[in-house]
């Protein structure tokens, strides 16, 4: 099982058009979207990218974003639209 991580996410609108994704809790955590679920979409790879940092910069990961489903609840927030 790959772990599991509970990020804070701001989606901020973009004059443009679109959202741009920051994280309060990994501020090198940056991405963008046309729509708020293409936005969301790409944190994972973003997510990816920063845990790249981290390791590669031997720094460790915020022990409030790791999660362990085997022990613990995962409480989080979820976007959704309404139809």
């Amino acid at each position: 099982m790959s772990a599991i991580y509970k990020v804070p996410l701001v989606l901020q609108p973009q004059p443009e058009g679109g959202y741009t994704v920051t994280s309060p809790r990994l501020p090198e955590l940056l991405t963008e979207g046309n729509s708020v679920e293409e936005a969301l979409a790409n944190v994972q790879d973003a997510l990816h990218a920063v845990l790249e940092i981290y390791e590669d910069q031997g720094r460790p990961i915020p022990a409030d974003v790791i999660q362990d489903p085997g022990n613990t609840p995962i409480l989080f927030d979820y976007v959704v639209k309404a139809a």
